[in-house]
């Protein structure tokens, strides 16, 4: 037995060794870290391709929404123009139809005016009506020796006059009255044509006296010339 104890004790130095092992284990918490690294790349890849995706489907989603908004803006112009437009229409309209029916009045007072009748305070009220439709936009129209125009005159006679080259209004039988571009009433007219066949006698007049002078010509050559020679 005391002989086996040297040989345990020799063997005891040996632990010392058991460090090393520990140094392994320290070293493997290290190498977790380098894979760690590795592997983050990928991730943020994949997290960058996603918040890509995100970002243009919001665009198109912001695209889409912008265009309905236009749309919608155009169509409220659109109405809005139609609105105004119909309201100017129907005012025009009422307007139009007020002053018609103030037409027959208006002639009275203006028959009345021409036979010397407008006087005191018939007169007054008169000429405050008038102004009134004036001020509302009715105009008068028609005068004596303007050319006759089917869109605004009515011809109520007609005759025939040698001193007229174009058929012309040559009497005011009612006058026409306008609001705007809207004639209300046509002024109500007579008119006269040229001469049947005046202008083309004139030009027969002419040529004989054409002839006439070169005959006077011919004549006075022959004076010059002493005249034709007697056989």
């Amino acid at each position: 037995m005391t002989e086996e104890t040297p040989g345990f004790d020799e063997q005891q130095p040996q632990q010392p060794d058991v460090p090393s092992g520990a140094a392994s284990d320290d070293a493997e918490p290290q190498a977790a870290p380098s894979q760690d690294k590795g592997a983050a790349p990928a991730g943020d890849a994949a997290d960058t391709a996603g918040l890509t995706a995100e970002l243009d489907q919001a665009r198109a989603a912001l695209a889409e929404r912008t265009a309905d908004l236009q749309r919608l803006q155009a169509e409220y112009q659109n109405y809005r123009r139609r609105v105004e437009r119909d309201r100017v229409a129907v005012k025009e309209l009422a307007v139009a139809n007020l002053l018609t029916e103030l037409l027959p009045v208006l002639d009275d007072i203006g028959r009345a005016r021409e036979h010397g009748e407008l006087v005191g305070g018939f007169k007054s009220v008169a000429e405050s009506l008038e102004s009134v439709a004036a001020k509302m936009g009715l105009q008068q129209f028609g005068k004596e020796g303007e050319p006759f125009d089917p869109t605004i005159h009515e011809a109520l006679m007609h005759s025939y006059a040698p001193d007229v080259t174009e058929t012309t209004c040559v009497a005011i039988l009612q006058p026409g009255y306008r609001y705007g571009e809207r004639t209300i009433r046509p002024a109500r007219v007579a008119v006269a044509e040229p001469q049947p066949g005046a202008q083309t006698v004139k030009p027969a007049e002419e040529s004989g006296k054409d002839q006439t002078a070169e005959q006077d010509k011919g004549e006075g050559k022959d004076k010059d010339n002493g005249g034709p020679e007697e056989g």
